[in-house]
């Protein structure tokens, strides 16, 4: 329910010097994106850890490390699963939403079942969410 943000007194002044002050939240940091985010840009593991992941990157992030493990290149997935390498990349960089079509193309392109898919993406999901230590402050 509650996230600790952490408050920073502003400055006065405009313009960047007052958009570097402003209050980022530590759940936004690494979320492409959104403010605090790494300059290039992508979620890392580390990322998806500190918060709970969107079921977007979840899949992406299985068919990458899938298609990695096997020595696969984009091309070769894609053109297999008959879509487009630019699709399947935006697929595991968590920026497009799958169907269940797309899915069960990318799946079955890299051998891997639904059910095994299922499973590797329930243990991200499952993995411990970290919790921010110390005191929580609540507004009413």
């Amino acid at each position: 329910m509650g996230e600790l943000l952490p408050f920073r007194q502003r400055r006065q002044g405009s313009g960047a010097a007052h958009r570097q002050n402003a209050v980022s939240s530590p759940a936004a940091e690494g979320i492409p994106g959104r403010r605090g985010a790494p300059a290039s840009g992508r979620a890392t593991p580390h990322d998806l850890s500190r918060r709970e992941p969107l079921w977007r990157e979840v899949t992406g992030a299985v068919l990458k490390q899938e298609r990695h493990r096997q020595r696969k290149t984009l091309a070769e997935v894609a053109a297999r699963a008959g879509m487009s390498v630019q699709y399947l990349s935006e697929l595991e960089r968590g920026r497009k939403e799958a169907s269940s079509e797309m899915l069960a193309a990318a799946c079955g392109s890299l051998g891997l079942s639904l059910a095994d898919f299922l499973q590797r993406s329930a243990s991200v999901i499952a993995a411990p969410v970290a919790r921010p230590g110390g005191p929580v402050l609540l507004a009413a």
